[in-house]
């Protein structure tokens, strides 16, 4: 399957994968989750090429998933997560919880601590019906109503 056609699949795993597909993406999130706005703040956080920079914030505007504006002091132009923006953030927390179990041997780099406790924040798959805590061995892929009937894949 060729990248562009990935947008088509019917598999909401793969569909956005055409936005976050690569590593500067997912870090531009992160740093804007942190309060990075302005385009020279990413690049010199990031130490990522300006063409590069700009094509991956372009992709994120053109997503719904940051908005290009002025600043209040209107000197210059920021982005800022939007809404949906704001939805991916148990991503990064679900790939932070991974990297702490599996790559951190000296224990998690960063605590996320709750703001309003002592907790710290971590993501948790659970049942929509009776909050039961699943596994990938309990969940079990049927079409949806948005697969296409002459398709027999499940989006696997």
């Amino acid at each position: 399957m060729r990248y562009e056609e990935l947008a088509d699949y019917p598999c909401s795993i793969t569909r956005p994968l055409v936005i976050f597909g690569d590593r500067w993406t997912l870090l531009i999130l992160k740093f804007a989750f942190m309060g990075v706005r302005r385009f020279n703040h990413f690049q010199t956080t990031l130490g990522i090429s300006r063409s590069r920079l700009g094509d991956r914030l372009a992709r994120l505007v053109e997503h719904g998933i940051l908005v290009k504006q002025q600043s209040a002091e209107g000197a210059h132009e920021e982005y800022r997560l939007t809404p949906k923006g704001h939805d991916i953030y148990p991503i990064l927390m679900a790939i932070r919880d991974w990297g702490d179990t599996y790559m951190a041997p000296e224990g998690p780099p960063v605590r996320y601590g709750h703001r309003d406790c002592d907790g710290e924040a971590h993501i948790r798959l659970e049942c929509d019906s009776c909050r039961a805590e699943m596994t990938a061995r309990e969940v079990i892929p049927t079409p949806g109503p948005g697969m296409p009937v002459d398709t027999d894949t499940l989006g696997r």
